[in-house]
């Protein structure tokens, strides 16, 4: 009788340390980044196909604003940048037909002089008179006066074309700039999930009018999963942020997975220790929360609880 008796308090005695013995140092509840997607542009929402529970991958565009009149500015602004490209187009021409004049009336100029030469060479042969070198002179003379007139105008051109360069110039950078404005507007009109994760709620519908900053749907971030746990003042002390851990989650009623786990946040301020929460020493009343970050890989779920070993 006394043997079973000492059996029991021994077996008694055994339960007792292996429950303080447990595997893991801390328990807690997984959570997700919980991101709202609001509207960037205005207008009337033409679609928008999000339902909750739905997957989303960071990058889908799940829907758009009405961008009709984005689209008409985008046009306008086309057009515009046309115009300032054929006015210079036209400068250049302009410069480049004065340019050919001069060369032209060089060339004349160069035939005249060979012609006056052999003319004077005739005259001195007596096969030539004085009124027909004059004349060639004249000529010569004549071409020059049309060689400066054109030479001047090429400089006016220059400089008028400086002048309507540089305006162009500055009304073509001013097209571009509204056209990279318009361009950024379309582009907040697609609605694009940020996150890959699960639609938790949907705030707006198709026909719906979106103002920016108007919450369209919220979306959780299932990839990068924290688990929200919570340690003694004594183990404060040897938990440092970034510090590798292992996580455990439940995989099924018998088996757990362990996950690799990153230490991203220590609270700086004790707190009551939740009632839904173990800790290994179970009469700390104080304990401080730690988030650590773990890579899901679909298995574990929000709201599930897990254990961490430090």
């Amino acid at each position: 009788m006394y043997k079973l008796f000492y059996l029991l308090i021994g077996a008694a005695v055994f339960v007792g340390c292996s429950s303080k013995d447990n595997d893991y140092d801390a328990s807690g509840v997984f959570e997700t980044t919980e991101v709202i997607v609001s509207a960037k542009g205005q207008g009337e929402i033409m679609s928008l196909n999000v339902e909750e529970g739905q997957n989303v991958k960071a990058g889908d565009q799940l829907g758009y604003i009405d961008m009709t009149q984005l689209d008409l500015k985008k046009q306008q602004l086309a057009a515009s940048k046309a115009q300032v490209q054929a006015n210079r187009s036209a400068i250049d021409s302009h410069i480049l037909d004065l340019s050919k004049q001069v060369a032209s009336i060089k060339q004349q100029i160069a035939n005249q002089q060979r012609e006056l030469h052999r003319y004077q060479g005739l005259l001195k042969d007596g096969a030539a008179t004085q009124k027909q070198v004059d004349d060639i002179k004249y000529q010569i003379s004549v071409l020059q006066k049309q060689l400066a007139a054109t030479q001047e105008q090429i400089d006016s051109s220059n400089r008028s074309f400086r002048e309507q360069g540089a305006g162009l110039e500055a009304q073509s950078t001013g097209v571009d700039a509204q056209s990279a404005q318009v361009d950024d507007q379309i582009n907040n009109s697609k609605i694009i999930s940020p996150v890959s994760g699960v639609v938790l709620s949907k705030y707006a519908e198709q026909g719906e009018y979106a103002v920016p900053g108007r919450a369209l749907f919220k979306v959780s971030n299932i990839t990068d999963m924290k688990l929200r746990a919570y340690i003694t003042a004594d183990q404060l002390t040897t938990v440092r942020l970034g510090q590798k851990v292992t996580v455990y989650a439940d995989q099924d009623k018998k088996n757990r997975k362990a996950y690799k786990g990153v230490v991203t946040w220590i609270s700086d301020k004790a707190e009551f220790t939740p009632k839904t929460i173990q800790t290994r020493d179970e009469r700390a009343n104080l304990v401080y929360a730690v988030k650590i970050s773990v890579k899901n890989d679909g298995l574990i779920k929000r709201g599930m609880y897990g254990d961490v070993k430090f």
